[in-house]
């Protein structure tokens, strides 16, 4: 893949050349995401005309997303909207879920919302030959972030709690990782109405946030778990006030069927219509 890429640098203009690169290494992971995830093929991962965002992971993995903008000919956005999956590697229907989203706002954008994806958040954790819940460093990536008192309140969760758990290290530090610092810094610019994160497989709806979040989604319903020192839900939901509807999937390791995984995309888009507040459009 390099010596193309310097061969272009030489013949051609520099801006072609990375462009070039750039593709190469969106199909490179293409490749990869759909040999781990039997839902998700090759072609279906480059037809989503992924884009490489400033971030990677530890493994300097790209952190690949799809940004589906305003279409201010038609209207208004009611809100923006930031869709996760992927956080924990070992639960792929949370990555595979969003892909086949990704299809039905490929066939049907209309503008009621602005999305920014990123389907897999976690991809060193995802795209090793055995799949784990942390990143490369072992880190729990959903307890890194940055919310108030985490050494104080960490410490008792994962040392007392979880009896220091593996697969729940938060790290040694908040914001620690690469990844949870490329999700702070997307949700500062994007500055999102409402954060959807895709996990398994406690099979409810999950909600952190002011008012309230979907009683159901599909078959799915409002259970609120809780959140923990390091959450999103905790840093995102209670700390920054952004709703955070999480969407936890019944396995990690087995998709819904196709008629449920679009009821709990319509229902989600109810829901999302109801609450975000309407943009008025000024009428000239």
């Amino acid at each position: 893949m390099y010596t193309r890429y310097l061969s272009i640098l030489l013949c051609g203009s520099l801006t072609s050349a990375t462009v070039f690169a750039d593709q190469e290494l969106i199909e490179h992971e293409c490749k990869r995401i759909s040999a781990k995830l039997a839902s998700v093929g090759y072609k279906e991962c480059l037809d989503k005309k992924l884009q490489l965002s400033n971030g990677s992971s530890v493994k300097n993995a790209p952190i690949l997303f799809k940004e589906y903008p305003p279409l201010l000919e038609r209207r208004k956005p009611l809100g923006r909207v930031f869709l996760i999956g992927g956080i924990h590697g070992d639960e792929y229907s949370s990555v595979s879920i969003v892909f086949k989203w990704m299809k039905t706002l490929d066939e049907h954008h209309s503008g009621l919302f602005h999305w920014q994806i990123a389907p897999l958040v976690n991809p060193d954790g995802l795209l090793q030959e055995e799949s784990q819940r942390t990143n490369a460093n072992g880190v729990d990536l959903n307890r890194n972030f940055p919310t108030p008192n985490w050494e104080e309140e960490m410490e008792e969760y994962w040392i007392v709690k979880t009896n220091r758990d593996p697969r729940r290290y938060p790290g040694k530090g908040a914001l620690s990782e690469p990844e949870t610092q490329w999700l702070i810094d997307e949700i500062n610019k994007f500055n999102p109405d409402v954060i959807v994160s895709v996990h398994a497989p406690h099979g409810v709806v999950d909600y952190d946030g002011p008012e309230d979040g979907p009683y159901k989604l599909g078959r799915l319903y409002l259970s609120l778990l809780g959140t923990y020192p390091g959450s999103l839900g905790r840093y995102a939901g209670v700390h920054k006030q952004i709703p955070v509807v999480t969407v936890e999937l019944p396995y990690a390791g087995i998709m819904p069927k196709p008629g449920e995984i679009n009821d709990i995309w319509l229902d989600l888009i109810k829901w999302l219509g109801k609450h975000l507040p309407v943009q008025k459009v000024t009428q000239e």
